[in-house]
């Protein structure tokens, strides 16, 4: 190490300080004063501040530029930092990196010395070029930092002081925290930047509550938009299925429900995951996760006579709910759920109830949805290195489509979708019973294609546009015009499809049912 802790001592008496000096550092190696400072204490407070800003700044260039040609400083400390209960050595340069410690420096200097300028002198001669490895001696100086920051605990804060010798010094995801919180005591940026890059690398369902509020704690926006970007493609398939979603902060899940990179498998799967949420944020002594049916049974205890989301216990978690697509959920079964759970208000069913009907009634027409982003239907795919090929069939009012994505080599995938005959489906195993059937031979369809995964570190996003197609049953209309195309190497890919149906019949269409007792 470069730099050593030893335990508290009493700390010798320091010499009568001398009137504060404001010092700056001219156009050559030697401090100046600044010009004389205006009348006034507030004028002189503001003076003094911008000329002590300068002069650090200067100072931190200086020595840093230096500290890059010379070898890490072993010998006699030339400052002595009382932190946390330790007296910690520290050598020039490499202290000037942090900006806390120069202004502690430079204002001991000040007060301690007799004249700080020929202190300061000497400290600038000793950095300057060709000169012998003897240097004059200067006045070791004694500084002291008080931390009350219960993050920083004195191994991180040594990481933090050991990253001013090592620029490549390890920092952790167990205690990056530390170090990172170190870092922003110090004003050491270059350190804090690396931590950030180690806690952006370094999401996880247990880590990122604890990095998204460091984030917003330091206002760090890199980091608060790496975790949002994270969860809003883990919140389903990973977080959702693990006890740390109780862990996820209210306004993070809310920013994740309103992106429009969230990824689901389709709108059931996402109400299942924020109801689970609710579930495990009323239910504390739970540990493990429990089964839908478990939820449903909460939900379903609590008065007939007001929905949960009405009560005051639910009215806070509302705005969530209203994130939720709850018309691009349509299979008979799942909504049958919604009705009896006692969760959402009546107005809330009664408008995906018309909603429904109209679509129905009119041949699939979505006539009140506009916005792809805001009232899409969403269904998506989950597409890992192992696959070769992986589809998913989806019903939209009596219309069947595949959304599918292939494996050409190593490197080469596609994924798009295509409508598929309701004769070569088993509706059962797809989940499609008690379905109604449209004999239409074509449906126009507004739909966008997107593929979001990591790629060096970075989320990438590969999308469609906007396309409007109809899709009918020949080959040459059955499939999406527009797919998406990928040529590299992922872990997990995340496929996500929106799709509306535009108005295209005035008259409605013909349907029949076909129901489970015919299979």
């Amino acid at each position: 190490m470069a730099f050593r802790a030893e335990s508290p001592e009493p700390p010798p008496a320091l010499g009568k300080g001398s009137t504060s000096s404001v010092l700056i550092l001219g156009t050559g190696s030697h401090p100046t004063l600044p010009p004389r400072a205006p009348a006034g204490k507030a004028s002189w407070d503001r003076w003094k501040t911008a000329w002590q800003r300068l002069c650090i700044a200067q100072l931190q260039k200086l020595f840093s530029e230096n500290s890059k040609h010379k070898d890490i400083q072993t010998g006699e400390a030339d400052v002595i930092l009382e932190c946390l209960g330790f007296k910690w050595e520290l050598h020039q340069p490499q202290f000037f990196q942090s900006e806390t410690l120069t202004k502690l420096y430079l204002a001991a200097l000040a007060r301690d010395t007799v004249s700080p300028l020929k202190e300061l002198e000497k400290l600038l001669r000793a950095q300057s070029p060709g000169k012998t490895k003897e240097r004059d001696p200067v006045k070791k100086i004694i500084i002291s930092l008080k931390i009350n920051d219960p993050q920083v605990t004195k191994f991180a804060f040594a990481t933090a002081l050991k990253s001013l010798y090592l620029s490549e010094a390890d920092i952790h995801a167990d205690n990056v925290l530390g170090v990172l919180a170190s870092a922003h005591i110090l004003q050491f940026n270059s350190l804090f930047q690396r931590c950030v890059a180690v806690m952006m690398n370094g999401l996880s369902p247990s880590t990122i509550k604890k990095f998204y509020l460091a984030g917003c704690k330091y206002k760090e926006e890199q980091l608060t938009t790496a975790c949002e970007n994270w969860l809003a493609m883990n919140l389903v398939p990973l977080v959702g299925t693990q006890i740390h979603l109780r862990k996820i902060p209210q306004d993070l899940l809310y920013k994740v429900l309103k992106s429009p990179r969230l990824f689901t498998f389709s709108e059931f799967h996402l109400l299942k995951t924020v109801l689970l949420w609710v579930f495990l944020q009323l239910n504390n002594k739970v540990q493990t996760i429990p089964i839908y049916e478990t939820v449903l049974a909460f939900f379903t205890s609590f008065s007939k006579n007001c929905c949960f989301l009405d009560q005051d216990v639910g009215q806070r978690l509302m705005p969530l709910f209203l994130c939720l697509h709850l018309h691009g959920i349509t299979r008979g079964k799942d909504l049958e759920q919604l009705r009896h759970m006692n969760f959402f208000p009546e107005s809330w069913l009664i408008r995906v109830a018309a909603n429904h009907y109209h679509a129905l009634e009119n041949g699939g027409d979505m006539v009140h949805l506009k916005d792809l982003n805001t009232h899409a239907v969403r269904f998506g795919l989950l597409f890992t290195q192992e696959h070769t090929t992986h589809s998913e069939t989806i019903a939209i009012y009596g219309f069947f489509f595949e959304i599918k994505g292939i494996k050409h080599d190593s490197t080469s995938y596609s994924f798009y979708m295509q409508r598929m005959r309701h004769t070569d489906l088993e509706l059962p195993d797809v989940g499609c019973e008690n379905s109604p059937v449209s004999l239409l031979a074509e449906r126009l369809v507004r739909y966008e294609i997107r593929a979001q995964t990591l790629v060096d570190g970075k989320w990438q996003e590969f999308r469609t546009n906007e396309i409007r197609q109809k899709f009918g049953f020949t080959k040459s209309s059955c499939k999406s015009h527009a797919s998406v195309g990928l040529c590299f190497s992922f872990l997990f890919l995340f496929i996500s499809f929106f799709a509306l149906s535009p108005p295209t019949i005035p008259f409605g269409d013909r349907w029949f049912l076909i129901f489970s007792a015919l299979h």
